[in-house]
């Protein structure tokens, strides 16, 4: 006589993403240590150092941030010397926020220390099932649709530089 299969669990993804945000935070506040602002200012440091944006503004809603938000955001990494703002060409109303001389070579460390970070904290799945699961999760973010305007999706995909 054979003993019946016993039945799949139920998934626990709530449980699942809670454990891994919990351990993406604590390994990404490490990673990014001495960011003013931590995560959020790496986000905006990678933005400015890629060039994207013609002014804070459009900084700022690229990132989905409060413009004031970004504003104590970038007097900060300004005070640490990271980025300058100057007058936008175009609009002397505007601001651009331009990367300085060692943005590049602190944003090239950081993004390496947050990719070991990330790769410990998915360290029990192999590397093609890790970027399968950045896929997936990708994706299943992108097709949710969020009550906020504007489209998060092309913010996250630009922020990953896809």
């Amino acid at each position: 006589m054979t003993t019946p299969a016993a039945p799949e669990p139920p998934t626990d993804l709530g449980w699942s993403l809670g454990v891994l945000l919990r351990a993406y935070e604590r390994a990404l506040t490490t990673a990014v240590a001495g960011v003013p602002h931590g995560f959020r200012g790496y986000l905006v440091l990678r933005e400015v150092v890629r060039g994207a944006h013609e002014s804070q503004a459009a900084l700022a809603a690229s990132l989905g941030l409060d413009r004031t938000v970004m504003t104590y955001l970038l007097d900060d990494l300004e005070q640490a010397g990271l980025v300058e703002r100057r007058v936008a060409e175009v609009d002397r109303r505007q601001r651009r926020v331009l990367p300085t001389g060692g943005a590049g070579a602190l944003l090239q460390e950081l993004e390496q220390r947050v990719a070991a970070a990330e790769d410990g904290v998915l360290g029990a799945l192999a590397p093609d099932e890790r970027r399968t699961a950045g896929a997936l999760l990708r994706r299943a973010a992108c097709e949710y649709r969020d009550a906020e305007p504007g489209d998060r999706c092309t913010t996250v995909e630009h922020a990953l530089g896809r």
